[in-house]
């Protein structure tokens, strides 16, 4: 195969290393060319690469558009890794949307400014945030259910737009990949309050950092020895490194703490410290299809990934295994409980402090709260059929005959798709099989009259801009009602007599000041 020049974003990043490592395995294929922030930790981590004649870096930032349109410039290929993620996300969202959204718009501008526009592929990178919560019984999920972004995640309303600017944007070939949980050796330590912010009883298949550095380089080398065709670009994936790697967040806690040698989390915690619902999460149904066509899956036994990872940490984190349990568990559980009680975003800080919208959007209620057993031994943990083939009985309807291939969809299909999401397809006309070509769509909650490809309605579970995206508040209560699609998510984990809106304001200030100008 020729060279190809590849452009990535979030070289820094986890995904974005281990995408620089596989990538800088075939310096024969492929030519890299990185976007990096300047400053003294970058430049010491790329140094070490600078002379080498296949990379090159690109100084600048997402909202630098002239960095961002020379990376892209003689570019065959755009890989958008990179982005502003959690938990700094959560501190500060209003940041977060101006750079993730920013990025998107800079780079399709960039693409769509090159006089070869229709020759470059790009692939970006969204995330499991943007289908939020699926507690079970709706824990499989598929590329084409709904969006629905998790009450106060600026994250995943970030990502959301960004993938929106993508699809729409014109470019020829473009591939959505949306990561999951990615493991990586610093997770092992993480000490933040957003780990109570997860359903014990919730689920996620996770990938490790290797295969997530292996889809990226596969996607170019597969892609330019033409065994990708049509049938791949255009699409969305989910990631996920199967079968192994599906588990509970239970299990997750269960595995974590024995590869460090400390106690069950029953000795750390108690149960009650941790949300209900309202975070991202459950297993892909799809997730084969990506391996099927990059071939990127390690499929090491979990348990021992983890022991890879613990091998990797720094030393003091490994001399706990060498404490008793019960010892490290006296000590360690008041300090877990400070972090559940940390200021205006632990678990425990909340009821404390008596913040009902919080308290309802990850509980349902206080009274919900006061329900959850503080004690394990009345706490019911889940188990689960973690087989592909048991998804087939959680599938959540996409509204059309999904039996018909693409090729044959048609303008009734869109209709009659329209009309599960409580609206309208107003275009009277389109191509049989076009995908791309946008549509005339009214939604039947707010009224707004909006534009949208097919893929992005049918393949990507996207609706209403104005409801689906968050602006100035989250209204799911009331759009559940008159949307069945999105129904579907909505009603198995909250009331019909539920809050019906929650305002961003209301959160992300605090005594009068914004949370992206607070210091952490």
């Amino acid at each position: 195969m020729a060279r190809k020049t590849v452009f990535l974003t979030g070289a820094t990043g986890n995904m974005g290393w281990a995408a620089v490592q596989e990538i800088l395995k075939k310096p024969n294929k492929i030519n890299l060319r990185i976007l990096a922030r300047k400053g003294a930790k970058n430049e010491e981590k790329l140094a070490p690469y600078m002379g080498r004649p296949n990379v090159q870096v690109v100084w600048g930032d997402f909202l630098d558009y002239n960095a961002i349109l020379e990376g892209v410039t003689g570019a065959d290929y755009v890989l958008h890794i990179g982005g502003l993620v959690s938990p700094a996300a959560d501190w500060k969202p209003y940041l977060t949307q101006k750079t993730n959204i920013g990025a998107a718009e800079n780079i399709c501008k960039a693409v769509m400014a090159q006089p070869n526009a229709d020759e470059i592929k790009v692939c970006y990178i969204g995330t499991v945030a943007q289908t939020g919560g699926r507690n079970y019984p709706i824990h499989w999920g598929r590329c084409g259910d709904p969006i629905k972004i998790s009450i106060y995640d600026h994250y995943a309303i970030s990502k959301t737009v960004a993938e929106r600017i993508f699809v729409e944007s014109g470019i020829k070939n473009w591939v959505v990949l949306r990561q999951t949980g990615i493991l990586y050796p610093s997770i092992l330590n993480n000490l933040d309050p957003i780990m109570y912010h997860i359903p014990l009883n919730g689920v996620l298949e996770w990938c490790t950092l290797e295969d997530s550095g292996k889809i990226m380089c596969n996607l170019v080398t597969e892609d330019a020895e033409g065994n990708l065709g049509d049938d791949f670009w255009n699409h969305f994936y989910n990631i996920g490194s199967g079968e192994e790697y599906r588990i509970s967040n239970y299990e997750f806690m269960c595995i974590l703490l024995d590869t460090l040698g400390l106690s069950k989390p029953e000795k750390l915690f108690n149960p009650n410290w941790f949300i209900t619902h309202n975070f991202h999460g459950h297993f892909f149904a799809d997730s084969d299809k990506l391996e099927e066509y990059l071939h990127f899956r390690e499929n090491v036994p979990i348990k021992d990934y983890f022991q890879r990872l613990k091998d990797q940490l720094e030393l003091h984190f490994k001399f706990a295994g060498y404490i008793p349990k019960d010892i490290v568990a006296f000590f360690a559980k008041p300090f877990m409980k400070a972090v559940a009680s940390t200021p205006n975003f632990g678990t425990l800080d909340w009821i404390k402090q008596n913040n009902e919208t919080r308290i309802c959007a990850f509980f349902g209620s206080k009274e919900a709260w006061e329900k959850i057993p503080k004690k394990w031994e009345n706490y019911e943990i889940m188990t689960f059929d973690k087989q592909t083939s048991a998804a087939e009985k959680f599938k959540l309807d996409h509204g059309y005959d999904e039996s018909k291939a693409e090729a044959e969809l048609d303008i009734e299909d869109m209709k009659i798709a329209a009309k599960f999401r409580g609206g309208e397809c107003l275009s009277d006309t389109m191509v049989k099989g076009d995908m791309a070509t946008k549509l005339k769509w009214k939604c039947g909650h707010c009224g707004a009259e909006f534009e949208a490809s097919p893929a992005l309605i049918l393949l990507g579970g996207h609706w209403c801009p104005e409801c689906f995206i968050p602006q100035k508040s989250w209204q799911y209560n009331s759009i559940a009602k008159t949307n069945p699609f999105f129904a579907q998510v909505w009603y198995p984990s909250h009331s019909k007599d539920e809050v019906d809106r929650y305002e961003f304001d209301e959160l992300f200030h605090i005594n009068g000041v914004a949370w992206d100008d607070i210091k952490r």
